[in-house]
């Protein structure tokens, strides 16, 4: 089955971790043998090869460096402008990925109906739409693999030095910002802090509207949740996000976030980084086998949220699988991302039917851009 998935740092991989990521799995395991300088090391889980063997076509990938304040709980630049150039190194990476023909960028409602028709996926356009006529239709090559088609994000906004850029990065492709990360920052307050947005994240979210780029509320700590909301009008969804009620923490959404999250519309991808899935989770010391931790855990987020909505239409997959952790800190039963294709029957088996199935697994949010992006 084709899937969405929401949250992948690809770039951030490539570039930090110092990864080819056109190479198979094993062979970039391979070549860390020995290294200690991240976590993972040797236990990875992403590469193009292996999303296209899991028919993971469409991803939203993320531009990703955090201002490091004297206060920052995790390491950063030690400037702006420094994290501004990271992001630009890392769009360079994507421009390069696209120059192969590993990646292509998805930015609008043409860009995505070509990219599903190459696919062979996402079923027939709704809002009004239609598929592109055979003029503008996706070239296939089937000697040659298939892109990953790719919607540009910024996870945390400290590197948007004025409006203007983000303007420019608007320009360049980006879709969709989450204004915080980890800590206080510039625009709002993320995960493990406290505080709304002031007259800077007003400003940001006022400029987002304009440009009809996406909000996403992942990482929002609870005060600039509410007030960004409140401040913005626009489209919004959470990428990567568990829920609350089942693993305690800031990080998760409670039922209350949810449930204002599904008024507007909103899609919530689920993760696969074990500590926001169950509790108790202690990094680097707690093992998925200790904890019994499975993919199926993964069905219980995505299940709660259903619950809440009383529907299967908000409800997507935003596996984070890349995001500074690998084999040791996922469900014990993924050996690498491709192992997505094992939701459908545990899906299945929770009782969910096969639309609903598809609807959680690409339709949702295909139709959250659709919708979002409307000719």
């Amino acid at each position: 089955m084709f899937i969405f998935d929401a949250h992948l740092d690809l770039a951030m991989n490539a570039l930090e971790w110092n990864r080819d990521l056109t190479r198979p799995i094993r062979e970039i395991r391979e070549r860390e043998s020995g290294l200690s300088d991240k976590p993972d090391r040797g236990r990875g889980t992403v590469c193009l090869p292996e999303l296209r063997r899991g028919h993971i076509g469409l991803v939203v990938a993320t531009q990703i460096a955090r201002y490091e304040k004297p206060t920052h709980p995790l390491p950063g630049w030690r400037s702006p402008a420094q994290a501004w150039a990271m992001t630009q190194g890392q769009l360079a990476w994507y421009r390069a990925m696209e120059e192969a023909g590993q990646m292509v960028p998805i930015k609008d409602r043409q860009t995505l109906e070509k990219h599903l028709q190459r696919w062979d996926a996402g079923g027939a356009p709704d809002c009004g739409g239609s598929h592109p006529p055979p003029g503008d239709r996706a070239e296939v090559n089937p000697g040659a693999p298939r892109p990953i088609g790719y919607v540009l994000s910024l996870e945390g906004a400290d590197s948007i030095l004025t409006l203007a850029h983000l303007e420019r990065s608007y320009a360049a492709g980006l879709r969709a910002v989450g204004p915080a990360h980890y800590g206080p920052g510039t625009y709002a307050g993320g995960t493990d802090s406290a505080g709304g947005i002031g007259q800077r994240g007003r400003e940001l979210l006022k400029e987002m509207e304009r440009l009809g780029l996406i909000l996403d509320a992942t990482h929002l700590c609870d005060e600039s949740f509410r007030e960004a909301l409140d401040n913005f009008q626009g489209r919004v969804w959470a990428s990567h996000s568990n829920c609350r009620a089942l693993t305690p923490h800031n990080r998760q959404f409670t039922d209350q976030q949810i449930q204002e999250l599904i008024r507007r519309g909103a899609v919530i991808g689920a993760p696969l980084d074990a500590w926001m899935m169950i509790p108790h989770w202690v990094r680097g010391q707690t093992t998925p086998e200790a904890a019994g931790l499975k993919l199926e855990k993964m069905v219980d987020h995505i299940d709660h949220v259903c619950q809440l909505a009383g529907d299967a239409a908000h409800c997507g997959v935003g596996s984070d699988l890349d995001g500074g952790f690998g084999r040791e800190q996922c469900p014990e039963d993924l050996e690498s991302i491709a192992d997505l294709q094992r939701l459908p029957d545990l899906l299945r088996l929770r009782g969910f039917k096969d639309a609903d199935v598809e609807s959680i697994l690409h339709g949702n949010f295909i139709r959250f851009l659709r919708e979002s992006w409307r000719e």
